[in-house]
């Protein structure tokens, strides 16, 4: 090992103030020299000094841009290096810790010997310089904090202080962000036993320049006099501080937009390993955790990869936006993936492959954080109290099980390991018992995955242990989710494997597939211990009815199974279960019910959504489609149960409303035959009800109000809204415009009534009005009475998707009536709104435009399916109003920043689409608005 001497002044004596230059490390991403000629720089600095003016002021000012350049040299080759070879993480970040540690050295010799050289140093200005924290672990990304404590013997006298200060400038002026304390060896003792906080920054100390002996003098007396005897403490306070650190994040390891640092099996997860590793085992690096038996070799391992993944990715993120950036936002996301080397493949996009790593070695994280943090609970961690012990029932276990602390364990692994089976029966043990496993057994489990082989898959037994572990204990998500997490579910079933941490890159779905299908489970569970009944009453009576529970279960465990292909998910869904049903011991008829489900899975919540159910053929269609009641409750079942496990929010009362009407009603057709819909018999209803709700109107004022309208008005509205019409209707002037708004509970939304003299392009303008105001369309009907008049009615949420506050509704009126009367006009008003966020840019959503002249009786359906910004439904209606067609309805599907605009339409003469040649034109402009649009939302 060569040390560089600098040499110093006789005056300071290097026995005080050691300023030998570091050992030269060899195990940074590029050689040291070439980061830093840490010589060369205090020749420069000497000589800038000489020429310098004698003020402390002066003398920085010639020094600071000599650090600069070499520190902004230094940076840039190593993020070169790094970009050359982007996963090679340990090395960057050591060279990082190593450009810093070099510079700050630099400076405090720099003040010791030009800024305050002392001739006649006492014992009371002995200073020692020691990174905390990051800085003291000797990791750093390119924008971390500098962690830094000034350690003196006694209180700082003014020298020290005067030193301190100077440094703190120049480091300053470097835009260093610079966390810094200046205490005594007693303090710092006494501050750690106060604050968790500033004793974990101490567990990680390590002396950087200046005085030795005192920085030893710290290591000792925090080992002996702190450390030592107060490792449970700070063990549950690691516990404690890692528990809310995650609760913060969110509390779920595949939130879409992880935390890299903060979030649940994120970088801070594996530090909190290195802290209580070193306070409790003094370990200088986790590879010494396998020599105290915390780690298995294999384990060991996986905390290499994770650790050096992690920091990879994090030190993308801060390069890449040139700041201290963790969160790995969408957009981020893109480029990290990218700056990496993942390329699109498999019908999936690089982001798509670089997030499904992410997430595997962030459940790695979290089954690592679990082994390890067990392991010092069982050594460390106070025993539970006497009287608890003495008066609550201890857990008893039958061979092969035991109960280790309180937690189902293996009794003798050798044992255990001679009937596979025994590897899916200990989680079913763990359900019927209401016990945790211990991650001894998980991890014995872990690493004899290679026993589920086909004969096990094909096993009766074994296929009875895993169906019971979904529908018999009434909490199968617990025993799934540890399933999944440690490779059991997907060893079982391997065709699961694929989806695995698999994220699906849009903002519709807040989970990776495979946490998304067990949170629909875990919904489906909710419903069965009656925990939603008032919430999904359909569902729970249809529950409560009775219903083919096993294949509910088993539709929804491979529901998704087949997402991350080129091809159709649904359709290769089926596909798949074709195969894997029938090996979980489901007869002939539930494979079939099975694969009818999973390709069928979206059809219920596409008609829904997407479709105008209050047209007949709409639900005849689906009914056609359905078949029977039985096929009708297990789709509704699992339709609620897969909208409400995308994420929370998602499931409002305005879905709740689409879903339950399209049940009720393909239910009395199913039940009272086709025939039974039709617009006749709605219509008079409709008729009916408005005269019983207008009691105070004349016989022929009434009679007059009914005659007006078209069959289509009497179809898809409630009684409230006819009655809103036929008030706003009476005695309406020909230049008059009125507008009720009405919130709308039950469906979550404002109900907003227009009545005025019909003209064309009007839906257009008022589409334009309500997207102006934030207002989002979701559903939307517009008629024309006999004598021109136009009734429309939206329904619109705000940006939170729920109904406008009453004190929002007088804005809102007096903006739709301003962009009615053409005092705005939208187009020109949308120019600063109508914007597509930057961490939404990296999405992809291509256009797909269709025309069906077979979904309804007298409209032709165009759905545009499409990327949705703030002015789209505009564009998109004045697109249609300037072709001259007609919109009755339109109904809007927002999926994240995916939009599905459906509109029912007519020509100008009252007649459907028909003529391809028209279609395609159409289809063209619509499309060039769309892209227009676009590009207009970019700039």
């Amino acid at each position: 090992m060569i040390l560089h001497r600098y040499r110093l002044g006789a005056a300071v004596p290097e026995l005080a103030l050691n300023l030998n230059l570091t050992p030269v490390p060899n195990d940074l991403i590029c050689a040291p020299d070439d980061i830093l000629d840490r010589l060369a720089l205090r020749g420069a600095v000497s000589d800038a000094i000489a020429q310098a003016g004698t003020t402390g002021a002066e003398r920085r000012k010639a020094v600071v841009p000599l650090f600069k350049d070499a520190m902004e040299q230094g940076r840039d080759k190593i993020a070169a290096a790094f970009i050359a070879a982007p996963f090679d993480a340990v090395p960057t970040t050591r060279a990082y810790a190593w450009l810093t540690d070099a510079i700050v050295i630099e400076v405090f010799a720099l003040a010791v010997t030009h800024l305050h050289p002392n001739p006649n140093p006492t014992e009371a200005e002995r200073l020692s310089l020691i990174a905390v924290g990051g800085s003291g672990r000797g990791e750093m990304a390119p924008h971390s904090d500098v962690d830094l404590l000034f350690l003196a013997p006694y209180k700082l006298t003014p020298w020290s202080e005067s030193l301190i200060e100077s440094m703190l400038y120049i480091l300053w002026d470097l835009k260093l962000k610079v966390g810094h304390s200046s205490r005594t060896v007693k303090d710092c003792l006494r501050l750690a036993r106060e604050d968790y906080t500033i004793r974990t920054s101490l567990v990680e100390e390590r002396f950087l320049v200046g005085d030795a002996r005192l920085a030893a003098e710290l290591t000792k007396r925090l080992r002996t006099e702190l450390f030592a005897s107060t490792i449970p403490d700070f063990i549950e306070a690691k516990l404690q501080e890692r528990t809310e650190r995650h609760r913060k994040q969110g509390g779920q390891r595949y939130m879409v937009e992880p935390n890299v640092k903060e979030g649940k099996g994120g970088l801070r997860d594996l530090q909190s390993l290195y802290w209580i590793g070193k306070y409790v085992h003094s370990v200088k690096d986790a590879s010494e955790l396998v020599r105290h038996k915390v780690f298995t070799e294999d384990e060991y391992l996986e905390f290499k990869a994770a650790h050096s993944f992690l920091w990879a990715v994090r030190c993308h993120l801060h390069l890449l936006t040139g700041r201290a950036a963790d969160q790995l936002t969408f957009d981020m996301q893109v480029d990290v993936a990218e700056a990496m080397g993942y390329v699109d493949k498999g019908g999936r996009r690089a982001v798509e492959h670089f997030m499904q790593d992410y997430f595997r070695h962030a459940t790695d994280v979290g089954e690592l954080t679990r082994i390890f943090l067990t392991a010092q609970e069982a050594a460390h961690l106070k025993a539970e109290p006497m009287l608890q012990r003495l008066f609550s029932r201890s857990k008893k276990a039958k061979a092969p099980y035991a109960i280790k602390q309180n937690r189902l364990t293996v009794e003798t692994p050798k044992t255990f390991l001679k009937d596979p089976l025994n590897l899916l029966r200990i989680f079913e043990e763990a359900l019927r018992t209401g016990t945790f496993i211990h991650p001894d057994a998980l991890r014995l489990i872990k690493a004899n995955l290679h026993l589920f082989d086909d004969a096990v898959r094909q096993n009766k037994e074994a296929q009875r242990i895993f169906l019971d572990l979904m529908l018999k204990h009434g909490n199968p998500e617990r025993g799934l989710r540890r399933m999944n997490e440690i490779g059991v579910l997907g060893a079982f079933i391997p065709e699961f494997e694929t989806i695995v941490a698999m994220m699906q890159f849009n903002m519709y779905h807040h989970y990776t597939v495979d946490e998304h299908t067990i949170q629909t489970i875990s919904h489906l569970a909710k419903i069965e211990r009656a925990e939603l009944d008032e919430e999904l009453p359909v569902s729970a009576s249809i529950l409560k009815g009775g219903i083919n529970r096993k294949v509910l279960y088993v539709a929804l465990l491979l529901h998704d199974i087949g997402k991350g292909r080129d091809e159709d998910h649904s359709i290769l869904g089926a596909k798949i279960a074709r195969k894997v049903a029938p090996r979980l011991g489901l007869s002939k008829k539930d494979c079939d019910t099975v694969e009818w489900l999973v390709r069928n899975h979206l059809l219920m919540s596409d008609m829904a959504q997407k479709r105008d159910i209050a047209d007949p053929r709409t639900v005849r269609g689906f009914a056609k489609a359905v078949k029977t009641v039985e096929r009708l409750n297990l789709l509704c079942v699992l339709t609620v149960c897969d909208i409400r496990g995308v994420g929370p929010g998602t499931w409002n009362n305005w879905k709740a409303v689409l879903i339950r009407a399209l049940y009720r009603q393909t239910k009395f057709a199913l039940e009272n035959g086709m025939e039974a819909l039709n617009r006749t018999e709605r219509g008079t209803e409709a008729r009916k009800n408005l005269r019983a709700a207008l009691p105070d109107w004349d016989e022929k004022t009434l009679k007059a109000e009914v005659a007006r309208h078209y069959p289509p008005y009497w179809q898809g509205m409630h009684v409230t809204a006819h009655v809103d019409f036929a008030q706003m209707l009476r005695g309406l002037g020909n230049d008059e415009v009125r507008i009720k708004l009405t919130p709308d509970e039950d469906r979550d939304a404002t109900r907003v009534c227009f009545a005025m003299a019909d003209h064309p392009g009007i839906f257009s303008r008022m589409c334009g009005a309500l997207s102006l105001v934030g207002a989002n369309v979701v559903d939307a009907r517009t008629f024309t009475s006999k004598d021109g008049f136009a009734t429309a009615a939206f329904w619109v949420q705000d940006s939170d998707g729920t109904p406008f506050e009453e004190t929002r509704l007088p804005r809102l009126r007096k903006m739709i009536e301003r962009t009615l009367h053409g005092d705005i006009v939208p187009r020109e008003a949308f120019a600063d709104r109508d914007k597509i966020k930057k961490r939404e840019r990296a999405f992809r959503v291509s256009t797909s435009i269709t025309f069906d002249n077979e979904g309804s009786e007298i409209y032709t359906i165009i759905e545009v399916d499409t990327r949705d910004r703030p002015g789209l439904l505009h564009d998109l209606t004045r697109t249609l109003a300037n072709a001259n067609v007609y919109i009755a309805s339109a109904v809007i599907a927002t999926y994240g920043e995916q939009v599905v605009d459906t509109f029912y339409v007519k020509n100008m003469f009252g007649l459907k689409y028909h003529e391809q040649e028209k279609c395609d034109a159409l289809e063209r402009k619509l499309h060039e608005a769309i892209v227009q649009g676009v590009e207009r939302a970019k700039t």
